[in-house]
């Protein structure tokens, strides 16, 4: 019975916007959106998340029409959509790194079907994208998220959300600078390899028998590993300011809609 007294309008409401809220962000997030984590798996965890999360929900009064209702749910979507948009930058850069370092070394043909996105991507991008995912996950990038969430509840209420001018200028400032940082973080193993070029190039004139095939390939591909390895770690540092960044702009943009 105490149980049925719950049945409220105001918390069936609240609780569907906190359902929808959580399913957006399980959605688009980074890690959370992972292709091999089933749909039943994201609904139960959806679920159980609202249902923890429902105590620390504000009481409000919901007298909104079902037309209305229905706005508020797409927004709390949208508000995952944008969370996720934010941080999928961060992780787009280093996989646009990774991309550029495999053209470099010879290695584009080298790809293989990534588990996580679902789609086929070189072999150097998929291992630097999952040294990005388990540094993120050891600096609890999915704590962040619950904790995110928790507070938002009353900076942010249930409903309320509203996409803001400054989130659009934020992606269109972001895509460029994700092209630059993908850039910064490809450019030692890229510079390397194009001084091996004028080398071999070198060699060439001089020695006309020297198989660039044979022996240039090879090499190359051992000379941007090398690299790889030397730069490996200031490309996780960034990618941790990046995710910094990225953290402190969702929270100003989920303190400054209302």
């Amino acid at each position: 019975m105490e149980f049925l007294s719950e049945l409220t309008q105001n918390n069936i409401a609240a609780f569907l916007l906190l359902l929808l809220r959580f399913a957006g962000l399980f959605a688009f997030f980074p890690f959370f959106d992972n292709q091999l984590i089933s749909t039943n798996i994201k609904g139960a965890l959806v679920f159980f998340c609202a249902v923890l999360f429902f105590p620390l929900v504000p009481p409000m009064q919901y007298d909104w029409t079902l037309v209305e209702f229905m706005i508020a749910g797409g927004m709390e979507i949208l508000l995952g959509f944008c969370v996720g948009m934010v941080l999928q930058f961060v992780f787009s850069a280093i996989t646009f790194g990774g991309d550029l370092m495999s053209f470099s070394m010879g290695l584009t043909m080298a790809s293989a079907y990534d588990p996580v996105s679902g789609v086929q991507k070189p072999i150097i991008a998929q291992v630097i994208a999952l040294l990005a995912l388990v540094l993120a996950l050891s600096l609890d990038f999915h704590h962040g998220l619950f904790i995110l969430v928790a507070q938002s509840f009353h900076a942010l209420p249930l409903g309320t959300f509203a996409l803001q001018d400054q989130f659009v200028q934020y992606c269109v400032n972001a895509f460029g600078s994700m092209m630059l940082v993908g850039l910064a973080m490809a450019f030692p193993v890229m510079a390397v390899l194009l001084l091996s070029d004028v080398i071999f190039g070198m060699i060439m004139k001089t020695n006309p028998q020297f198989n660039l095939l044979a022996i240039g390939f090879p090499i190359k591909i051992a000379i941007g590993f090398v690299v790889l390895m030397m730069i490996v770690g200031s490309i996780m540092y960034h990618f941790k300011l990046q995710t910094s960044e990225a953290f402190e702009f969702i929270k100003m943009m989920f303190w400054s809609v209302n």
